[in-house]
């Protein structure tokens, strides 16, 4: 399938002013389309694993398609050019004998990318923009799911089921995280497995302190585990062009608005394979724990100050500049010197100026204080107070700390397990 110019006469005002300017489909969509899954796809030899997946999950009562988005840039190498070629005949002869009115596959090769832009952010992008047009044909932005997905993955069969009954079931919910649990079997070695374990004991852990230290928005960001209203998507400006992180900045923004939620009713299984695609993540942190780099994460004393921040944010409304400046003089160093980096006062004040009710100040302050202020405090926290130390010695206190359990000298992999059975509930 070929890549082609988009006529916006009809369009709305997104795709005519923000949306990638090119369409990818011919085919109508169905009429009872409610659900387009997003694949990026590079340099990917298991995407028919992905997709026959997708195919043995449960039928739901509204039309799905998939979307597969085959991408590199003009300047790429021979190899992944010819990896990428063998996965797009691949798919298409797979597609030819697995498509249906119900769950309708589509492949698209975008093998030009420019080499400024080429990366997932764009390839998410591209199908996202897709799925809108699709929606749009159907004036369906506020019903049409768009769920993100990556081609190392599988899910559980019920994956459409859990996510169209949320959506359906809960009109406000704007986006959602879905459950992801890594695979662990069939890796080459006993250190590939025991890298994926600790990695994501860190991002269980990372998003559990979190809650800890009382913020609101803490929320898995994985690009393979998403789903968001069409029309939301579009009210936050779509996905972004980032080469890596492009999940975390997405999300972000949809989960600022409120009325984002987790899906733990299902699974979604990500590969754990060790790779160098992407600059952080489990492929990148399996790698360098192979090379001798052994997986940390954030020190826990990082978190116990963040909440002594976050806990005194009420004091902040509509009081004094004295009353400020003794509150901050009580906080925790960190918090005091990443503060003052941000000018904080300053953004203090508008926030005031633009508040007449306590909480109607607390959706602005933590507006400005989102996840990315708050990643952006941890690292300034562990580069000039606490160090990074091992994950399973940060597991093992807040399980205490937060859970009242102790798993002092756990093997890893029943640590992962309680981490599951915790975030699932």
């Amino acid at each position: 399938m070929k890549l082609s110019h988009l006529s916006s006469e009809n369009a709305n005002l997104y795709l005519q002013r923000y949306a990638h300017p090119l369409t990818l489909i011919d085919e109508p969509p169905s009429t009872s389309l409610g659900i387009v899954v997003v694949i990026p796809c590079y340099n990917e030899p298991h995407l028919i694993d992905a997709l026959n997946s997708l195919y043995q999950c449960q039928p739901v009562n509204e039309n799905v398609e998939i979307i597969v988005v085959i991408n590199q840039p003009r300047d790429c190498s021979s190899s992944i050019k010819e990896q990428n070629k063998n996965s797009y005949q691949q798919a298409l002869e797979w597609t030819s004998t697995h498509n249906s009115k119900q769950l309708m596959f589509h492949v698209v090769y975008a093998d030009d990318l420019p080499p400024k832009d080429a990366g997932v952010g764009l390839a998410r992008k591209i199908g996202m923009d897709e799925a809108v047009r699709r929606f749009d044909q159907l004036n369906n932005h506020q019903q049409g799911i768009i769920v993100g997905f990556d081609a190392d993955c599988t899910t559980a069969p019920n994956y459409f089921k859990e996510i169209l009954n949320l959506f359906r079931q809960h009109r406000q919910v704007n986006g959602c995280s879905i459950f992801f649990e890594h695979t662990l079997d069939n890796y080459d070695s006993i250190k590939t497995t025991n890298a994926i374990v600790l990695y994501e004991i860190h991002l269980r852990y990372y998003i559990q302190a979190l809650r800890f230290a009382g913020f609101p928005y803490a929320y898995q960001t994985l690009g393979s585990c998403m789903a968001v209203r069409s029309s939301v998507y579009q009210k936050q400006g779509g996905m972004n062009k980032r080469k890596a992180g492009e999940d975390f900045y997405f999300l972000n923004k949809i989960i600022a608005l409120g009325n984002f939620v987790e899906l733990n009713t299902t699974t979604v299984y990500p590969s754990g394979r060790a790779s160098d695609r992407v600059p952080f993540g489990t492929g990148k942190a399996v790698k360098d724990q192979l090379r001798g780099r052994n997986i940390s994460t954030y020190h826990p004393a990082i978190f116990q100050d963040l909440q002594k921040f976050i806990s005194s944010n009420n004091q902040f409304f509509k009081t004094t500049s004295v009353n400020v400046n003794n509150i901050l003089s009580q906080l925790p160093k960190s918090v005091q010197t990443y503060l003052e980096k941000v000018q904080f006062i300053n953004v203090l004040q508008e926030i005031n100026h633009n508040c007449a009710r306590l909480n109607t100040f607390q959706q602005k302050f933590f507006q400005w204080f989102n996840g990315l202020k708050v990643l952006q405090y941890i690292h300034h926290s562990r580069d000039h107070f606490y160090a990074n130390l091992k994950v399973e010695e940060a597991a093992y206190w807040l399980l205490k700390e937060k859970f009242n359990i102790n798993v002092i000298n756990s093997d890893p992999r029943e640590i992962l397990t309680l981490w599951r059975k915790i975030d699932r509930s």
